[in-house]
This record gives structure tokens, sequence and C-alpha cells, in this order.
């Protein structure tokens, strides 16, 4: 039972029996197709009976890395909510996976931030003498020290890189280019993986000659994957904030703005397209400096 027969016979549901307007079936349709899209190219899952909470649970952990709105993740929810009672009411299925997920919350999203010691602990809980472990460590510091979404570190380019200028080009979304500075440390180990674990990998897929990080079979990198690296590496060293790759994007941002820097140099460096998207920042600065406030101010000891 494959992804397109049952697409196929749910908007035949959806026009015959539901009676919804073209608009509504379009907007249903678009968003069963893309957890398909995801659940076959990501996760290699051929059949939608086959799909289980915890991945419907990772498509919803990227669609947080490629910063959909969490408005826009509900209502995609809804959709293919209403495909897996479908798939329930024509028998193909007992039980529904999307019925232990949560839906995610639509107010203003805070996202957890790390520590410099909590990245260091991280980057320094890596077995680098491991196959992929210098790997993992350019990944976590070139995350890091550019801001970048899971999706750019994933498309990154060796030709993209300029090491004597300290620069890197990034495709970020809708194909827009931007040129974000990186700092020396995570060049160096960039260098430290090309001539070490890239350079000894064999039969490297043709299309993949130029994509920066790969698999040990010689291929891109998945977004998933991405995810599973840092939450295993936050795991080894013992940090239990609930985090993902765009945690590390958020803590880039966050601790440019807790130093001083410019709102519109890190817009510019996040590849946001509104200043009013970058301003999420100054928010958790503020809380910042309230509880630094609380926390040494004398006329304040005692009263929080």
């Amino acid at each position: 039972m494959d992804w397109d027969s049952t697409i196929k016979g749910f908007i035949a549901y959806l026009t015959l029996e539901k009676g919804l307007s073209g608009h509504s079936i379009e907007a249903y349709t678009r968003d069963v197709r893309r957890i398909a899209l995801f659940m076959v190219k990501d996760l290699g899952v051929n059949s939608p009976t086959a799909v289980t909470s915890h991945q419907i649970e990772q498509f919803l952990h990227v669609l947080n890395e490629v910063e959909i709105s969490h408005r826009t993740q509900a209502r995609m929810l809804s959709g293919i909510r209403a495909f897996y009672q479908y798939l329930i009411l024509e028998d193909m299925l007992a039980a529904d996976p999307t019925e232990l997920v949560d839906s995610p919350k639509t107010g203003q999203y805070l996202p957890e931030v790390l520590s410099y010691e909590e990245i260091r602990r991280m980057i320094d809980s890596i077995d680098r003498s491991h196959p992929q472990g210098v790997r993992n460590v350019a990944i976590i510091e070139t995350l890091y020290a550019c801001g970048l979404r899971v999706s750019e570190l994933t498309g990154l380019l060796i030709s993209n890189i300029f090491p004597d200028m300290q620069i890197i080009r990034v495709i970020g979304k809708n194909n827009k280019e931007r040129l974000v500075p990186i700092g020396q440390e995570a060049l160096h180990q960039i260098q430290m993986y090309l001539e070490g674990d890239r350079n000894r990998m064999m039969n490297i897929d043709s299309t993949s000659k130029d994509i920066l990080f790969l698999n040990r079979r010689g291929k891109k990198l998945s977004r998933v994957m991405i995810f599973n690296i840092i939450k295993d590496t936050a795991a080894n060293a013992g940090v239990t904030k609930t985090i993902s790759p765009h945690s590390l994007r958020h803590s880039f941002a966050t601790h440019l703005v807790e130093g001083g820097a410019d709102l519109r140099a890190v817009q510019e460096m996040l590849g946001h397209a509104s200043i009013t998207t970058t301003e999420i920042y100054t928010h958790l600065n503020a809380d910042y400096l309230r509880e630094t406030i609380n926390a040494f101010h004398p006329l304040n000891r005692g009263f929080e």
C-alpha cells in the first residue's frame, strides 16, 4: 500500500464524501504529500501504514529546523490526522499514529538555548578516534560558529568555503545566497575532517563530490542524521536540555545579542527576511538581563 495510491483515495474521499472545496482539498493534499516525501526520502518508509508516532514527531522536528511556524505546523498536523482517520475508516489501518502526537503550541516559541560551556562539553565528549568523530566535531563547530539552519549545513559545499577570507557562502531559504563569517576554530575542524575522515572515503557518490559533510557511504547527510548526531552527542555530554541542531543556531544568535551585537548584523548572518523574526533574540536577551539584575543587584536580593 504505497503513498500515491492512498493519497489518490484520500482526495476522492474529501471530494465525494466530505464535499470539501477545492482550496481545502489542495491544502490537505499538500500537507500529506509533504510528510510522504519526508518519510520516503529521509526515513525510507514507503507505506503510510508503516509510519509510527515517533516518525511523525521527527517530521515536526524537521519543520522546526526549517523555521516553519508552530501555527503552520499545527495546521499541517491537522491535515495529516484527517488522512489517517480516512485510512482507519477504510480499514487500511487499525491504530492512528497521530493520536499520541501533541499539536505544536501556537504561542510565542522561545527556543532552548545552550550555554557556551554546554556546547564545549558536547564537542569535548566526541571520540575523535572513532569513525566520523572528527566529522561530528566539525558539524557542531560549524553550526554554532555560523548559525546555520540544518538544511543549509547539509547543502554546504566545499567550493563555498573561503578560508583566506574566513567566509562561507550559504544557500538559504528560497535559494537565497548570503555570506557568513566563520571562525578559525571551525575552519580548523573542517580542514581536519577534509584531510582525514573525508579524504579516506571511497566511492563518494558523484552527486556528492562537492558536498562537505557526508555519511559513511559517501552520500549527503540527511537532516534526520544531523538531528540524531546532535541528540546523541548532547546525551553523551550530560546535557539534559531538549535540543536539536536548531538549538545551536539559536545559541549562536542569543550569544551574539547578549554580547552586544547589532541586530541588523545578526539578521544578515541568520538570513532572516524580516528584522521582526530576529527580534525574538532581544526578548531572550531581556530575560537574561532581568535574571542578572535579580541575582546580583543588592536591592533585588530576597525579593524575587
